[in-house]
């Protein structure tokens, strides 16, 4: 096997803005159009844009080897660029210049059943994507009786896979990618789709296939995961490498250049007042589930406001609020005139989080006819690692259980005190 798994030179990706693929044109409108054309000198003409500002561009001169054996995640916010880059590696786009080589058999699960047809049953599918993987149905059969087992279909192989529900489709999507034994396996965010149970399995198929010795390229917003599974990390941003290297240093590259963006610049830059920076006391974007830990930013409010409401939010993953804590001004035994800056330090006892990135901002609430009623801080991004409880939670604590065993005598002692109180 060659010492280069993926190879990446250069690769840059333009898209452009409202570009519309020309329609087949018959001899009847090819005529229509020249008798037309000498007319549409009366018709009002659009505006001329300017091409380069009609383009867009998806990756710009991205480069990076990976050898054999590697498993890379591929980090980055959304739109920085990782589908494209998948897209290309899996030939399924055409790079606007550059090149990438791939050296062995691909297998890739960019979006649910990439490469299903929908009339064909769950069956001939699996046998199709083996034959386009270049595999021989005996290599096929050794694999079906586990593709059909993992993606729990047994009662639907048969079935076409057009009325397969989307979870059903998902998971023999998975299978197929993971088990026809390709030398080289991109997926791009499987985890996103499906229950707590099927992406724990994906997890779980993914590590054996990275310990058989074979490449994986995996994008992810999931840090737990792609923290556990990759040893190498490739950064994007805005379609750019930021950083390509081992895991925990990709990892903190990524969340630095995430907080110190301005998620929540656009309300505030005209603003003379608003928050600063938010920093971790003692963390480089990621704690522990157990762990405490101090938030600190500072805070400029407009003179001419007569008072404030100051929160701060949390939200998981999924946007669910895990808190919204606020304090007034009144209770903090602020009086005015205000002073020019505030340092605002919020303690916070362990939480005892489900591991994931959580976003964390502050927003002010002011009070006051001629100052703007709400300015919001930038987001910070917060990684939570610790061990999953597997279930679709918010909180996963990890408490001390005790069993004793104990007669019946007890037993009513026990019920008996419990009435009582």
């Amino acid at each position: 096997m060659s010492r280069i798994a993926i190879k990446a030179e250069g690769i840059s990706k333009r898209y452009t803005i409202g570009a519309r693929q020309q329609p087949y044109r018959t001899l009847r409108d090819s005529i229509a159009g020249a008798v037309a054309r000498p007319f549409s000198v009366f018709r009002p003409r659009r505006a001329h844009v300017a091409q380069e500002d009609r383009n867009v561009w998806a990756l710009r001169d991205v480069s990076f080897e990976i050898h054999p054996g590697e498993v890379v995640g591929v980090i980055g916010r959304n739109g920085a660029g990782k589908s494209t880059l998948l897209k290309i590696l899996s030939r399924i786009t055409e790079p606007t210049s550059g090149a990438a080589d791939l050296y062995g058999r691909i297998g890739s699960l960019l979006e649910v059943g990439t490469g299903f047809h929908g009339e064909l049953t769950g069956r001939e599918n699996i046998y199709l994507n083996g034959a386009i993987l270049g595999m021989r149905a005996k290599d096929i059969n050794r694999q079906f009786d586990r593709i059909v087992a993992f993606a729990e279909v047994e009662k639907f192989i048969d079935t076409p896979v057009k009325h397969y529900s989307t979870g059903m489709y998902m998971r023999l999507a998975f299978a197929v990618a993971a088990h026809l034994e390709p030398e080289i396996l991109l997926v791009d965010e499987v985890l996103a789709v499906g229950d707590v149970s099927f992406q724990r399995k994906c997890l779980g198929r993914i590590g054996e296939v990275a310990a058989d010795g074979r490449t994986v390229l995996f994008v992810s917003h999931n840090m737990g995961a792609i923290r556990s599974l990759c040893t190498k990390g490739i950064v994007l941003d805005r379609g750019r490498v930021t950083h390509f290297g081992q895991i925990a240093k990709s990892i903190e590259a990524y969340f630095e250049s995430t907080n110190n963006s301005s998620t929540h610049a656009a309300e505030n830059d005209s603003l003379p007042h608003g928050f600063g920076p938010i920093l971790i006391t003692g963390s480089d974007g990621t704690i522990e589930q157990g762990d405490s830990f101090e938030v600190n930013t500072t805070m400029r409010i407009p003179p001419a406001a007569a008072g404030f409401t100051l929160l701060c939010v949390l939200e998981d993953p999924s946007q669910r609020n895990i808190f919204h804590l606020r304090i007034d001004s009144s209770d903090l035994k602020l009086s005015l005139p205000w002073r020019d800056n505030y340092a605002i330090r919020l303690r916070l006892p362990p939480l005892w989080l489900e591991p994931g990135l959580y976003s964390l901002w502050f927003k002010a609430l002011y009070c006051g006819e001629t100052v703007q009623s709400r300015i919001l801080s930038d987001i910070y991004y917060l990684d939570v690692s610790g061990r999953s409880s597997g279930w679709n939670a918010v909180l996963s604590p990890a408490p001390r259980w005790s069993l004793e065993a104990v007669d019946a005598a007890q037993v009513c002692e026990i019920e008996a005190a419990t009435s009582n109180t």
